[in-house]
């Protein structure tokens, strides 16, 4: 039977080899457990309550089993399970309605504008250093209310804490608790600011958000901004890079996403149905469970992916790309009780800036291979340079 090897940096979970083993089983086995291929079983999975949030074991897979980031990740949103989950969750929701998040989207517009306009009179530019890196940090920024000048520093520090989620995770602990000793001292001087001074942002609006009463202490407001801070700066960062991507693969639909920025929304779903920033998405059985014939023991761990369950023909006859098409949903965002908190962020942020690019870069190509992140695990690009006629 097929056996994958996700820790190897060469194995593309977007490959042939992948959907040629899709095409035999609905599963295969790997290094971290079971992979899940197919959409119908993915769905099913990150759906079934016998299953936990598998995130919660993966510094201990790594051999890092003590210290500042094994305790700060075993206390993420990521890997809460039951009512602590809950709790928290229901916590942070009012960040994060979607009215408040449509009203910044005239703030998105201007902020990629202003970004375009910092290259177009040049024809080329480096897309992530130059637009994703700084549409993303900024955005986080704002959602926060921080200074924006201060989206070096937070970006620099999400680029880091970004390695937590890398197939190297174990040689990248000094770095990853570096980042989250800035980012927490940072943290704190901001939510005492927002006590003494309240204003109307994110960290005000967490810190006096309460639920019968209950409120999140200090230090779970502290570690819920670290992680929203560098997991919203760093996924679409990522998603940006690899969405554009695809897109000029397909230059008729970057040229009609530019004549038609209502397909916005639309083509952030298609992007991240075929070419995600999140590659796989873990679950770890919490008894023993039997699916279609194959028993997941107490503890075993599947891994769901995105990829080829959001190209999977059994699911979607004509998986080709196509920004027009509308398609059962991807789990770029997982599903369920986990489902990302903050996707409508990434959805509006994305939907704003793909057809802006678009339209003032109609004729863009990539200007050299670019270097990329292991297309498994996390990916993205590191640098993406791409060329364009220049305009004003």
């Amino acid at each position: 039977m097929t056996y994958f090897d996700l820790s190897d940096p060469d194995f593309d979970v977007t490959s042939p080899e992948v959907h040629a083993a899709r095409d035999e089983s609905w599963y295969v086995e790997t290094n971290w457990g079971w992979a899940i291929l197919r959409h119908a079983e993915v769905s099913a999975v990150l759906r079934d309550r016998r299953f936990r949030q598998g995130n919660a074991r993966w510094p201990a897979q790594n051999g890092i089993h003590s210290g500042l980031f094994s305790d700060w990740w075993q206390e993420t949103l990521l890997s809460l399970e039951g009512d602590d989950h809950a709790r928290v969750r229901r916590l942070l929701m009012p960040a994060f309605r979607n009215k408040t998040i449509a009203a910044m989207r005239p703030r998105f517009q201007a902020l990629a504008n202003e970004l375009v306009d910092g290259f177009a009179a040049r024809g080329e530019v480096e897309l992530i250093s130059e637009f994703a890196e700084p549409y993303a940090a900024r955005i986080i920024c704002v959602l926060l209310g921080l200074p924006e000048d201060d989206w070096h520093q937070v970006g620099r520090w999400a680029d880091d804490l970004g390695a937590s989620f890398s197939i190297d995770v174990g040689n990248q602990v000094p770095r990853i608790e570096a980042a989250l000793t800035g980012l927490f001292e940072y943290v704190e001087q901001v939510v005492a600011d927002r006590r003494a001074h309240p204003r109307d942002d994110l960290v005000t609006t967490l810190v006096q958000a309460s639920d019968d009463g209950d409120r999140l202490t200090g230090h779970e407001l502290g570690v819920a901004l670290v992680f929203l801070a560098f997991a919203g700066m760093e996924t679409t960062r990522n998603q940006i890079g690899l969405a554009v991507q695809t897109l000029l693969k397909h230059p008729d639909q970057w040229r009609l996403l530019g004549e038609r920025p209502d397909l916005g929304a639309n083509a952030v779903e298609e992007v991240m149905r075929v070419n995600p920033t999140v590659t796989w998405v873990t679950r770890e059985a919490l008894e023993d469970v039997g699916l279609n014939g194959l028993l997941i023991p107490q503890g075993g761990i599947v891994q769901t992916l995105s990829h080829s369950a959001g190209t999977d023909p059994s699911a979607m006859p004509d998986p080709s790309f196509d920004i027009t098409q509308q398609r059962p949903p991807h789990h770029g965002f997982g599903a369920g009780v986990h489902h990302c908190l903050g996707h409508f962020v990434a959805r509006t942020d994305m939907a704003v800036a793909l057809p802006l690019l678009a339209r003032r870069m109609p004729d863009a190509a990539p200007d050299g291979p670019g270097e990329w992140l292991p297309v498994s695990g996390n990916t993205g690009a590191v640098s993406f340079p791409i060329r364009f006629t220049p305009s004003s």
